[in-house]
């Protein structure tokens, strides 16, 4: 492994003794890792239906590791049913450390590819908002299709320079997570293409990155609420020096313990000018002493106790009476909608989260969950609301078994014969579903159901 010069000498200094083991396990193999989402099925039921065998992680409650090189989770219908998202074991210790619940709002500063967005989402339990940033619009467009794979239906999909946020929601959120763009010298074992990256753009560049964000996404933050920083690099400057930048310009923040692990490292305050003893409540993740590559994490808290800024008026709160076809469908529904935070926009329907402020002048891609589109007095319904629905939601499904061929022709686009398991009277739309978890929508003509699964998402044969 050929290293740069500047970065051997750099972990030498951090690791010591310690330095020789961490060069020994690049020669590991890497850990591949599977998160149960946990807004579709539980982690028990989960562990009944796996079709690989799967190994604990012990500092995540709902992940576990695999076997990457022999069994490939992401080409089978489970993961087309969003029922699992795939994510290296240490990335997914953000998300889990960052104490969300039901009914916050929350925001994921640097969101894609929403490895940590869509796990925020679930514990948020279809309450609150999840609003999802990232400067790039490429990557937010897929930012969005995971969070709608995995029925996350309460979000607001954004594509801003963080900064630019500021005016719309200050003192708004009650947690942010700031996964912030980094040298990624945690990632080298994994992915050998980030050493040339890091040899273009280091430490001292991202640094100065790293500190813009996390002060604007401070002005974002109610009293009390929480920010978890994390970076998968192991420079101090990255790490410690951002959260005493922090800590320097912000006195009302403070750092928050940590929920440890045996191998979690605490942070290095001697690697900072103030030596401020609190920086050892922040958590350092090496790959010589764990399953998983190298992490920081930092908890703040914002001192005080108040509720999250008003922040503007509140989108999609005019009651308006609704298309006759689109309450026709809902009839089918076995879930209550508010009315009032129903939004019609160019004939697509959203269901938009409570408390959200008027957003003009900033790039967005989705607001709520959109429903779906009013065509000639007909209404057809989208691929995110297959997705966030529950098989008993919906009034007419069609269940098939993983080992049905058909599965998989749906999930091609095809026309399904499905003469055996309804009755050709029974025309309309049908919610499709792999043992009991919604693929998406099809309608019934006759013994044929014409496919309406979403044409970009299409399972690829090769």
């Amino acid at each position: 492994m050929n290293l740069p010069s500047a970065f051997e000498k750099e972990m030498k200094r951090l690791l010591g003794a310690e330095y020789n083991d961490y060069i020994d396990c690049f020669d590991e193999p890497r850990h591949y890792g599977l998160r149960v989402n946990t807004a579709k099925i539980s982690v028990e039921d989960f562990l009944k239906i796996s079709p690989w065998p799967l190994k604990k992680i012990p500092w995540i409650h709902n992940g576990f590791s695999y076997d990457g090189e022999r069994f490939h989770p992401a080409k089978h219908p489970y993961y087309f049913a969003g029922l699992y998202y795939l994510q290296e074991p240490s990335a997914m210790t953000p998300a889990d450390r960052l104490p969300v619940e039901p009914g916050d709002r929350v925001l994921d500063v640097c969101a894609a590819p929403g490895g940590k967005a869509t796990e925020l989402g679930a514990r948020l339990n279809g309450t609150g908002l999840l609003a999802a940033n990232d400067l790039s619009s490429s990557r937010a467009k897929g930012l969005l299709k995971n969070l709608e794979l995995m029925g996350i239906g309460n979000i607001l999909v954004l594509s801003e320079e963080p900064g630019k946020l500021i005016p719309y929601f200050n003192g708004y959120f009650d947690k942010i997570l700031i996964d912030a763009p980094c040298s990624g010298e945690g990632m080298f074992r994994k992915d050998r293409k980030m050493i040339r990256a890091w040899e273009e753009h280091g430490p001292e560049y991202f640094s100065k990155i790293q500190r813009s964000i996390i002060t604007q996404a401070a002005q974002m933050l109610r009293p009390g609420g929480m920010i978890l920083y994390s970076t998968c690099t192991f420079s101090p400057a990255e790490n410690e020096q951002t959260i005493e930048y922090l800590l320097n310009q912000y006195p009302e923040f403070d750092l928050c313990e940590i929920e440890g692990y045996e191998g979690f490292s605490c942070g290095m305050p001697e690697m900072t000018a103030s030596g401020d003893d609190r920086l050892r409540r922040t958590v350092r993740i090496f790959p010589h002493r764990m399953k998983g590559e190298g992490h920081f994490l930092a908890l703040v808290r914002k001192k005080g106790n108040g509720a999250p800024s008003a922040a503007g008026r509140s989108a999609g709160s005019v009651r308006k009476k609704l298309p006759e076809e689109l309450t026709d469908f809902l009839a089918g529904v076995k879930r209550q909608f508010d009315p009032g935070r129903m939004d019609i926009r160019a004939d697509k329907v959203y269901y938009m989260p409570e408390g959200l402020p008027d957003l003009k002048g900033i790039r967005f891609l989705r607001t709520g969950l959109f429903l779906g589109e009013l065509k000639k007095k007909r209404f057809e319904p989208s691929q995110a609301f297959a997705m966030n629905l529950k098989k008993e939601e919906y009034a007419r499904t069609i269940d098939l078994s993983v080992s049905d061929e058909r599965v998989i022709k749906y999930l091609k686009g095809e026309t399904l014969d499905v003469g055996d398991l309804v009755s050709v009277k029974d025309k309309g739309w049908y919610l499709v579903c792999v043992d009991g978890y919604p693929l998406g929508f099809g309608k019934l003509a006759g013994q044929t159901l014409k496919n309406k699964y979403l044409p970009g998402w299409r399972w690829q044969s090769s």
